[in-house]
């Protein structure tokens, strides 16, 4: 399976993204209010300059403190994506989030953001085809 086969399963979730000015207080208000575990951080809305996580936030918390929710989301993003595009395959993905410990990554082609799926978008998608496969085999093996 195909990462466009998990975007287009998802419907017509867009991707949020924040503006790398943005302080963290706010960057966190938002992923409550959408109970959402990330952003992507993007000066123009379609490339994506950083992301920032539920746990980015939390991490900065333990070693700082309260101080650091004035400050800017840019100061705390992860500037280093993994990114994949629609022709990269689930297995593919599950593999460099597994091996990066990440569980959300954005979806890039020709340097434009064009989705983001997550660890669950890909198990699930993954769990499905297997479904269909054991079935299929069922009913050749029962003769349908």
């Amino acid at each position: 399976m195909q990462v466009q086969n998990i975007l287009k399963n998802k419907g017509s979730q867009g991707v949020e993204t924040v503006p790398p000015s943005m302080k963290i207080a706010d960057a966190a208000a938002i992923l409550a209010e959408k109970r959402i575990g990330t952003l992507v951080i993007s000066a123009d809305g379609r490339k994506a300059d950083g992301i920032l996580s539920e746990r980015d936030i939390v991490r900065e918390l333990a070693g700082h403190g309260s101080g650091c929710l004035n400050d800017p989301v840019e100061t705390y993003m992860t500037r280093k994506l993994v990114t994949c595009t629609r022709s990269d395959t689930a297995s593919d993905v599950l593999a460099r989030m597994t091996e990066g410990r990440f569980r959300h990554m954005p979806v890039v082609e020709e340097g434009e953001l064009v989705g983001l799926i997550t660890l669950g978008d890909v198990v699930k998608a993954q769990l499905k085809h297997l479904a269909m496969e054991k079935d299929a085999l069922e009913n050749m093996i029962m003769g349908f």
